[in-house]
């Protein structure tokens, strides 16, 4: 089982969870042919794409997706929402609707060999979701594109042995930044986006014994950078006793290119 981001960031995301043999991508936000390369530079093709799934309708998770489908008849998952509004506002020409599939926050569905469960969280979209995956006896959770946590959330992601989570942001760097008053408040909002503090705090509550890796993703381009994501989580763990206890690989998802596939054992 392994877990690699092909891309993940303010400007598109694209993930694989699966084996070498099949999965699935989470989300197409970066055009066909980068999403190509991804799969090519660790032995994939679409061939081993059994499905894709979509947590919401922002064009940084399905920018790729109509692009792909011409090119391979690919089954995708989302909720009806989500679905609406992909037909919606992007072009969809040649494209069968039966293709579609429809996903609920709590339900799980078997795909490629592994159960996926989408679970609901708090984004200004119309009905966004994020995934857990289990498969060959594995745990994978990913969640970005939330401006807040809950209990739902926290019990969905119970016991992942690797993590995608999101730390958008550092709040004085989007405070003092150049973006207008109200995308700043939308950002810090309970349906924007995790900080690296708030994404610290998420990550403490799913501290147990199993867990082996933990990818900070979705940072901003802006209001963001990889050193900084990384020593702000890594500080805020630090003074948890729990993490100290554990060996839990942390590391930041790169924005524009692959990162390192992450090998589940």
């Amino acid at each position: 089982m392994q877990l690699y981001s092909i891309a993940s960031g303010s400007s598109g995301n694209c993930i694989y969870a699966g084996n070498d043999k099949e999965g699935i991508l989470f989300d197409a936000g970066i055009p066909l042919k980068r999403v190509r390369e991804g799969l090519e530079a660790v032995g994939l093709g679409f061939e081993q794409i059994k499905a894709i799934c979509i947590t919401h309708e922002h064009s940084d998770h399905i920018s790729g997706l109509g692009p792909i489908l011409r090119k391979v008849p690919i089954p995708v998952y989302a909720t009806a929402g989500t679905i609406k509004a992909i037909w919606e506002k992007t072009n969809m020409n040649n494209i069968s609707p039966e293709l579609f599939h429809t996903v609920c926050p709590g339900e799980e569905t078997e795909i490629a060999g592994g159960v996926v469960r989408p679970f609901a969280i708090s984004h200004d979209a119309v009905e966004p979701v994020c995934y857990t995956m289990m498969k060959d006896g594995k745990k994978i959770g990913i969640a970005t594109d939330t401006g807040c946590y809950n209990k739902e959330m926290i019990d969905s992601l119970a016991e992942c042995d690797t993590l995608l989570l999101e730390a958008n942001h550092d709040i004085n760097l989007l405070q003092v930044g150049r973006y207008p008053y109200a995308l700043k408040m939308r950002i810090l909002g309970d349906r924007g986006h995790l900080s690296n503090d708030t994404s610290a705090r998420l990550i403490r509550e799913l501290l147990h014994s199993g867990l082996q890796h933990v990818l900070l993703g979705h940072l901003s381009k802006d209001n963001n950078f990889p050193e900084l994501a990384y020593q702000t989580v890594r500080y805020e763990l630090e003074q948890s006793e729990t993490w100290r206890r554990l060996s839990v690989n942390l590391s930041v998802a790169n924005r524009d290119i692959p990162s390192p596939a992450i090998q589940i054992t």
